[in-house]
């Protein structure tokens, strides 16, 4: 049996969200997980529940759905819904599916659905390895190909079969593994410093029993990779003999 897709309906509006659930069960490959009315309550069921889809109202009290959005580390793909049409443009830079201007009509919603299984279907015949090309990574998320220099990328962590690299004033998560970079990254001045995480080794500025500090970030070092660690920063340590 076919898994379903698992969607959650976030709007602070319930007109709104009974619209969207009759609309949505017309589509068998379709489940609502869940509706909840503001970013609060959307944040604690995607901390509970694995959504795969995401309809998101923009203006809601609190906390807009461009804010919420811009706080998840790992958000599930999203097709914002709206009644203001100049949210347009700030939705389509957060990397959104598709962005419906409320009503909603039952066509223009398919539109939208057919444009995520399409993007669904190419996230899954993508090769979870990211292109390499001489100081570059390209890396795909979502819809997008981002050139990322390797000299922006502070470090990188591993979170499941996601990668999220965090460069100097932004962070990209692509479908990849810490494996699939670390040779060409340990070639290019970084060091793995745990099973999830390598690091820019010119950037680590002090290191402890349990992490290393980049500035005022502090990550974790595991017990096996401390040495090395330790022989790639040319450090001596004297230790009195008893």
């Amino acid at each position: 049996m076919e898994t379903k897709v698992q969607c959650l309906i976030v709007d602070d509006e319930p007109l709104a969200i009974n619209l969207l659930k009759m609309h949505l069960s017309k589509f068998g490959a379709i489940e609502i997980a869940g509706a909840v009315e503001d970013a609060v309550e959307a944040i604690d069921f995607l901390n509970t529940h694995n959504i795969d889809l995401m309809f998101l109202d923009i203006h809601m009290p609190e906390m807009k759905g461009t804010e919420l959005l811009r706080s998840l580390k790992n958000p599930p793909a999203v097709i914002f819904t709206t009644a203001y049409r100049q949210y347009a443009l700030e939705g389509y830079d957060l990397n959104a599916i598709d962005y419906l201007l409320k009503p909603i009509s039952f066509s223009r919603l398919a539109q939208a659905v057919e444009k995520y299984f399409a993007f669904h279907k190419q996230q899954n015949s993508t090769s979870p390895n990211p292109e390499i090309n001489e100081n570059f990574l390209y890396l795909q998320e979502r819809s997008f190909i981002h050139k990322i220099p390797v000299a922006e990328i502070v470090y990188a962590e591993s979170m499941g079969d996601n990668l999220t690299f965090y460069l100097k004033d932004r962070e990209i998560t692509s479908r990849c593994t810490v494996s699939s970079v670390e040779k060409f990254l340990s070639e290019n001045g970084f060091i793995r410093i745990h099973r999830s995480y390598i690091v820019s080794l010119k950037l680590i500025t002090s290191i402890g029993p349990v992490s290393v500090f980049i500035g005022k970030k502090e990550l974790p070092i595991g017990r096996t990779y401390r040495k090395r660690v330790l022989e790639q920063l040319n450090y001596k340590a004297f230790f009195n003999k008893k």
